[in-house]
């Protein structure tokens, strides 16, 4: 490998190590005010922006004629262009309009434009080594997570202006907010239970285990359900197809026996020692958010509907926050993005994030939609992407690395070379060639 060769590649693992793990806790901990209103406007953008725009840039260079590039993201990712327009567009309505969070459409939507068309030219080699990138990144945030569960004390929680929530015992780990983290928790998890990664059998299903167990601990309720009923029906498919196949490994046998044996046990310890006990109190006690959904809808009768289809008075939906209680936030996307920007931009940018996933789907193997209908449901049970969040872009790397379209699934062997394998739906058969990974 090259010189140039090897800095692309530690420029791209820099990129996915900073957006995957990087939250604006751990910037407030580096001195840096991301998620407050005081301080820098330059600290307000995520690193990771600043860095897709730098690679985007010396991309353009390096191709000689800087309109080569644009064309070509044109032409093969329209749909994330548009993504990135409607980020700049939004950025310029917030400011003639005099609002705050202008950062929040550069990370929420360019960065999430962005991501694709850096990595749509990237070789399978890269993209495996993100890959374990972005699987030790999730380890460690769930290990975190298990941490501070066990300890009490959380290192890097959302603060805004410096001040956490000191009611909020959820365990926070490297993605900051504890909804963000059960978010893309979830889709990991169904991303791996849909077939996606390039890892062992005996890898994915720990993997799997630790992070569902990690996923109690960020108290997200709506995460939890979704991924146990999703999971659950993969699983009962995958079941169901080996059983009819009639080839069941006997080693695998032998692990699900003992498994279904010491689960009740497990579980009973677990709850034991307390380790349900803040998930079981948020359905118990949600803290009120099942009545600000309600109310959220209340304010919807004060504002005339002419003001709701252009753009609601901004004082008027700030005052009506306060009236209702609601001044942590509303908690759906696309009624947050109603009341702020009015129905027919709100409907642009919804149509725009669902182009944007389209297009990213149509670029990975199949599996993907299970973990992209996951987070459809789950960035509207929060403000999600109405609020400034690189989620979308974390999302997106996470389908790109683990379902790649021009890479195949790898068995080694002893030697670590990878092994003849067939590509996803091909049948083996006499005159079919098999193919190698790169």
């Amino acid at each position: 490998m090259s010189g140039a060769a090897r800095a692309e590649l530690l420029t791209f693992v820099v990129f996915t190590l900073l957006l995957v793990g990087l939250s604006g806790g751990l910037l407030w901990t580096l001195g840096f005010n991301y998620e407050g209103i005081t301080g820098s406007p330059t600290s307000k953008i995520h690193p990771t922006t600043y860095l897709a725009i730098a690679m985007c840039g010396w991309g353009m260079l390096r191709a000689g004629n800087p309109v080569i590039p644009v064309v070509q993201a044109l032409n093969r990712k329209p749909a994330c262009v548009l993504l990135a327009i409607c980020g700049v567009l939004l950025l310029v309505l917030i400011a003639v309009r005099g609002g705050t969070g202008l950062a929040g459409s550069i990370d929420t939507f360019v960065l999430a434009g962005l991501v694709p068309i850096l990595f749509m030219d990237r070789d399978a080699a890269t993209l495996g080594r993100l890959e374990n990138v972005f699987h030790f990144v999730m380890l460690a945030n769930a290990l975190l997570g298990l941490f501070e569960f066990a300890s009490g004390q959380r290192f890097f929680p959302f603060r805004m202006d410096g001040m956490a929530f000191e009611t909020d015992t959820r365990s926070a780990a490297l993605q900051g907010h504890p909804l963000t983290n059960a978010t893309v928790t979830a889709c990991y998890v169904l991303s791996l239970a849909m077939g996606g990664g390039r890892v062992a059998p005996a890898f994915r299903a720990a993997m799997i285990a630790l992070q569902l167990v990690a996923l109690v601990t960020f108290g997200g309720r709506a995460a939890t359900v979704t991924t146990l009923a999703f999971g659950g029906m993969v699983g009962l498919v995958v079941l169901n197809r080996t059983l009819r196949n009639n080839r069941i490994p006997l080693a695998g046998a032998a692990c699900a026996c003992f498994a279904l044996t010491m689960a009740p046990v497990v579980v009973a310890i677990l709850a034991t020692v307390g380790f349900f006990d803040t998930l079981l109190n948020r359905f118990v006690s949600d803290g009120g958010s099942a009545q600000a959904r309600v109310d959220m809808l209340a304010i919807f009768d004060a504002i005339p509907f002419r003001q709701l289809l252009l753009a609601p008075d901004l004082l008027q939906v700030s005052t009506l926050r306060r009236i209702y209680g609601l001044e942590w936030g509303i908690e759906n996307s696309i009624i947050s993005d109603v009341l702020y920007h009015g129905v027919l931009v709100t409907a642009l940018l919804v149509l725009a994030v669902g182009l944007y996933l389209a297009e990213v789907a149509r670029g990975c193997r199949r599996g993907v939609w299970l973990p992209i209908l996951a987070f459809i449901i789950l960035v509207n049970t929060f403000e999600g992407l109405a609020g400034k969040t690189t989620m979308l872009a974390k999302f997106a790397l996470m389908l790109i690395v683990l379902f790649p379209l021009n890479r195949l699934a790898t068995a080694t062997g002893g030697s670590g070379e990878p092994a003849q394998v067939r590509r996803p739906g091909e049948r083996r058969g006499r005159g079919r060639a098999l193919y190698r990974t790169s």
